[in-house]
């Protein structure tokens, strides 16, 4: 897949103004309250700009932190991970490598076998579920 490149304008006609703030801007959902925070369902979780495929549901895992949790990624080609020290943190942001969407961020606190928590927000994911 190509590198996806979008005017702000562009990214303002096709996601919602929630979308919008999340993946472009950097924004974060309120914990808790994002529609694949306690998804069950089995599938592929892709970018909400893109398309891309990000995250697969056999990764995903329950964390209790409010936001989907997965502790791999689809392909070691389907994000990126930059620094991110804004709030006065030092955290490591994950974006989509395809089209630089802000999904959330990967810390070192999650289950085996990677030990990575990929914590993202729903509102960067579109679901497919598996037939």
């Amino acid at each position: 897949m190509d590198k996806v490149k979008k005017t702000k304008a562009e990214w303002k006609e096709i996601l919602t103004e929630e979308a919008f703030y999340i993946c472009r801007e950097k924004g974060t959902e309120r914990p808790f309250s994002g529609e694949y925070n306690s998804h069950k369902k089995k599938g592929i979780y892709s970018c909400v700009c893109c398309g891309a495929t990000l995250f697969s549901s056999e990764h995903k895992y329950e964390s209790g932190s409010g936001w989907p949790s997965f502790w791999a990624a689809a392909g070691k080609d389907a994000i990126n991970n930059l620094s991110d020290l804004s709030h006065g943190m030092r955290r490591t942001e994950v974006v989509c490598s395809y089209c630089d969407s802000h999904l959330g961020h990967v810390f070192e606190d999650g289950p085996e076998p990677s030990g990575l928590r990929y914590c993202i927000n729903s509102v960067s994911l579109h679901f497919n579920e598996e037939e």
